[in-house]
This record gives C-alpha cells, structure tokens and sequence, in this order.
C-alpha cells in the first residue's frame, strides 16, 4: 500500500472526430490541438494558448520579451483535426500594459508539423491585422477569410506582449 504524489503522462491527444462537419474547438487541447513552434517563450509557454479555461493570471498565458530588432513574434499550432475555421476567439486576460497591440493568423494543410515551418510560402491570410483591447475576450467571425481546411495555423502579434487564449471553432473536414 502507499500513494502516489504525481503522475505524468506523455503523448498526444489523437481524439476520433465521428462525422465531418462536426463543429468544434479544433485548438483545444483536448481535441488534439497543441501549438508546436514559436519565436519566443520568454514569461509564458506557447502551450498555455489552448488550455481549457481562462487564464488565472499573466503567469498562464503567452508573453514574448520586448521585441528590439525588426520582426514580430508567432507561434505555430496544429489543429486536433483539419478543419474549416469559422470563428476565433483570442483572450488578452490579465495583459494590461504588455498586450499586443495587433494580431494576424495565417493558416494552411500541411502533410506533417516538419512542413509547418515560418518561412513556408503555403500560409494564407485566415484574419488580417486586427487590433486588439487589453485584459479583454475578442471575438472574430465576420474578418475570418473563407480559405478552405487547414491543419495548421500561425498567429502573428505585434510588436510583441501577451496572449492568455485562443480559440478556433469551426467544423472537422
């Protein structure tokens, strides 16, 4: 007999989507979505992005250091499961004074996380520049580009800041 203080488990979430069409959060965490690349991790992880829930504090988002030289911040996600992006919801929670003060999404089908590079020519614009607010839920539907499935999408901040979530709902394909 005894206990056990932790367990860790390893891997990732590969869920079975039943029907095509289903619509869903094809970013969250447990539905296989899980960022895989970014250009800075200096006070927050980029897997914090698509954790369930709201952030709890700056702690449990997304945030880059000052940006000095020419260039923006990114992060690069795999979706569960290829799909047609419909709405977006990105959250600045608890980023005050160090949000960003505009956001991009580029997305694309990829074969493989290998091909998901930032230097790929195969992004396309899914949401062009768009401002955001600080410690605030933004919603996007109407900006979103009709650009068919994606198995991968790129976000694009500038200059640089926080993040504390991002959603992307839309149907399996």
């Amino acid at each position: 007999d005894g206990g056990v203080a932790r367990l860790r488990l390893y891997g990732v979430v590969r869920p079975k989507f039943g029907t095509i069409g289903v619509s869903l959060d094809l970013l969250a965490l447990e539905n296989g979505g899980r960022a895989i690349a970014c250009s800075d991790e200096h006070f927050g992880s980029m897997h914090n992005l698509n954790a369930p829930g709201r952030g709890f504090n700056m702690g449990d988002g997304w945030e880059t250091a000052r940006r000095r030289g020419p260039g923006n911040d990114w992060v690069i996600f795999e979706l569960g499961s290829p799909g047609i992006i419909k709405h977006v919801e990105l959250d600045t929670a608890h980023f005050k004074g160090n949000y960003p003060d505009r956001v991009s999404l580029e997305a694309a089908l990829f074969d493989s996380d290998e091909e998901a590079t930032n230097e790929s020519a195969k992004w396309q614009t899914l949401l062009p520049d768009a401002k955001l607010k600080m410690d605030q839920q933004h919603y996007f539907d109407d900006a979103l580009l009709e650009i068919g499935p994606v198995s991968h999408v790129r976000m694009s901040i500038y200059p640089d800041g926080g993040v504390s979530r991002i959603r992307l709902f839309g149907q399996v394909h």
